[in-house]
């Protein structure tokens, strides 16, 4: 409360400082206007000259056209001499008209570029002088009635109806007991487009009407009043600044008291983003806030309530006020003129979604099967909606463009400008993943679930994005793979024709001469035989692919339906080959090893050998005579 005790005071002191200074802002005001001597005065001046010689003219031509009158009652009985007395008079008259016409097109365009120096009396500007009154520039006969009307503001004894009006042939003047306070010249009445008795009736006027108000302004008892006035304007903020206090007291304590109730923390789905705790730290530190800016607003218009009250610094109210409304209803006016722009953007986005919707329950139709469209394919429909629904908003963004505030201005579209800027160069790679995605999708080459091989890399393929491949391998790895790798390298898959006419599974081994080839086929197709989910029909075959110098290369091939299930099909051949071989008597071993042995046991299991197998004895050979 004693920052509010502060303002208090400061807000007196304001009060106080605008009463006292009212005598120095009216005569600053006076002295910075007639600080506006410039090149204008030089202007005026010309056309002053111009105008005084035309009037000198009219003033000859008045007594021309009196002169034809006088002899047009002289021939009153000669029409034809009274008809041409009437023409010159139109005549006359007409060239009278043009010469006005045209000092009041030089006047207007002198009022674009001159100012007038205002006569102010206790910052009340009554009237602007922009003409000079013989050797009297404009801003010497201002300086001088403003003078003269605080001489006449001072007067103890004002009588209003003491102002007269004396005329004369060039000036009207304006007098109060024997004083001149002004002169109205021809020249100030033709600035104004008024008669020269018109415009003196009005100043006497306005001179009358603003020392009667001022004067009652600043009487004695007014002050007091206005004092009177400023206290209780002061009490009631000050009342309405502790019943803030007291009212946001009550509302925390209120939220206090039933936190349990309508503090249980901010969750999105399962993160908890703020607890109980947290959710009231933030609470008191919002109403803080809104005490602060409502205690603000409330000293804020309690300004405009002072101002108001002394006339020194009523005009400050309307300032104040008028940056508050002025704004409001800029806002306002501008938002109730944006509204037939944000209805049309509006329709044009709720169109574009149900538009999209349609095409997606189609998309949807075709990717289930229950559709058919020739020759395309049910595994396009998505990405082909995709692409369809980023092409519908592109076209709704640059249809409503035009219709966004502030789309038509610099700033707007040099940002937008920029922005594209750095899209284009910061996203090249991504559109070429884009495109490559694009082709991808319309080849083919595979489809979620498939076995492939992309370069060296081995896995099931588990998402397709227009940017990326991901795939999963036997050992749980998910790689990436950008698309513009996938479309610039080679894919294999395996999972293409498995479930039709069947994967063709291989291995190769080697086996010596010795064995006869018949032989090793029998062994190999049995231990493909073995082997689940290898299949029956096709029968497995084996290919020799190769004659080396110490074996012979058999490769099985058998026929599978379970392309993602490949390293068990190996896994299980292998062991069934082995055991068919150790059956058999066969030995997979090295044939260099083979042929090198002597009396060492074979590498065949021991549950394979016969019972009666004996280890081979070293075979020692003697020659004589050594």
């Amino acid at each position: 409360m004693g920052k509010v005790k502060i303002g208090f005071v400061l807000i007196l002191l304001i009060i106080c400082g605008s009463v006292l200074s009212q005598g120095k802002d009216t005569s600053k005001r006076i002295s910075d206007s007639l600080k506006n001597r410039d090149s204008r005065v030089d202007s005026l001046k010309e056309t002053e000259q111009e105008i005084l010689k035309q009037q000198e003219q009219n003033k000859q031509d008045s007594i021309i056209k009196a002169g034809i009158q006088e002899k047009m009652a002289e021939y009153s009985e000669d029409s034809q001499k009274k008809a041409e007395l009437e023409q010159k008079l139109r005549e006359i008259e007409s060239a009278d008209s043009i010469k006005k016409a045209a000092q009041l097109l030089k006047i207007q365009k002198l009022k674009e570029k001159a100012r007038g120096f205002p006569v102010v009396l206790m910052r009340d500007t009554l009237m602007e002088i922009y003409t000079k009154l013989g050797s009297f520039e404009p801003h010497d006969r201002a300086a001088t009635i403003n003078n003269r009307l605080k001489q006449l503001y001072d007067n103890d004894f004002f009588y209003p109806d003491s102002l007269r009006i004396d005329k004369s042939e060039t000036t009207d003047d304006i007098f109060y007991s024997g004083i001149i306070l002004m002169s109205v010249t021809d020249m100030d009445a033709l600035w104004l487009n008024k008669t020269r008795d018109e415009l003196s009736k009005e100043y006497v006027n306005k001179i009358k009407d603003a020392v009667v108000k001022v004067r009652e302004d600043n009487s004695f008892v007014n002050r007091l009043k206005r004092f009177g006035l400023a206290l209780l304007t002061l009490i009631g903020l000050y009342v309405l600044v502790k019943g803030i206090f007291v009212l946001f007291n009550r509302i925390t304590e209120y939220i206090i008291a039933r936190k349990d109730k309508y503090l249980t923390g901010i969750s999105i789905k399962d993160f908890k983003l703020l607890n109980q705790e947290q959710s009231m730290k933030v609470v008191q530190i919002a109403l803080k806030f809104l005490r602060f800016f409502v205690i603000l607003l409330a000293l804020y218009l309690s300004l405009p309530v002072l101002f108001s009250i002394f006339p020194v610094t009523k005009s400050y109210a309307g300032i104040l006020i008028g940056w508050v409304i002025n704004p409001a209803k800029l806002i306002l006016n501008t938002t109730l003129n944006y509204l037939p722009n944000l209805f049309t953007i509006i329709i044009i986005f709720v169109f574009t979604r149900y538009a999209i919707k349609a095409v997606k329950y189609f998309a949807n139709e075709i990717a289930e099967g229950r559709l058919s469209l020739g020759t395309f394919h049910k595994d396009w429909a998505m990405p082909t909606f995709q692409i369809i629904k980023f092409i519908m908003y592109a076209l709704m963004f640059v249809v409503i463009f035009p219709y966004l505030p502030g789309s038509s201005s610099p700033a707007f579209q040099g940002v937008s400008v920029f922005l594209g800027i750095l899209v284009s160069f910061g996203s090249s790679s991504s559109i070429a993943n884009i495109m490559a995605g694009l082709v991808i999708t319309y080849m083919r080459p595979f489809k979620i679930g498939d076995r492939i091989m992309i370069g060296d890399v081995t896995g099931d393929v588990i998402e397709k994005t227009l940017l990326v491949t991901r795939l999963r391998t036997i050992k749980n790895e998910d790689i990436t793979v950008p698309n513009s790798l996938v479309l610039s390298g080679h894919t294999t898959n395996y999972s293409t024709n498995s479930k039709d006419t069947g994967l063709i599974v291989h291995t190769t081994v080697t086996i010596g001469y010795d064995v006869p080839w018949k032989k090793m086929h029998e062994v190999l197709i049995e231990s493909a035989g073995r082997t689940d989910l290898l299949l029956k029909d096709p029968k497995p075959f084996v290919l020799q692919t190769s004659l080396d110098d110490f074996y012979v290369s058999y490769q099985i091939n058998a026929y599978t339906h379970d392309a993602n299930k490949q390293a068990k099909i190996y896994s299980d051949l292998h062991q069934n080959i082995q055991d068919v071989c150790n059956e058999n008597q066969i030995e997979i071993m090295s044939p260099h090893y083979k042929a090198l042995r002597d009396g060492n046991l074979v590498t065949i299991p021991a549950e394979y050998l016969p019972k009666d197998y004996k280890i081979p004895p070293f075979n020692i050979k003697e020659e004589k005579g050594l």
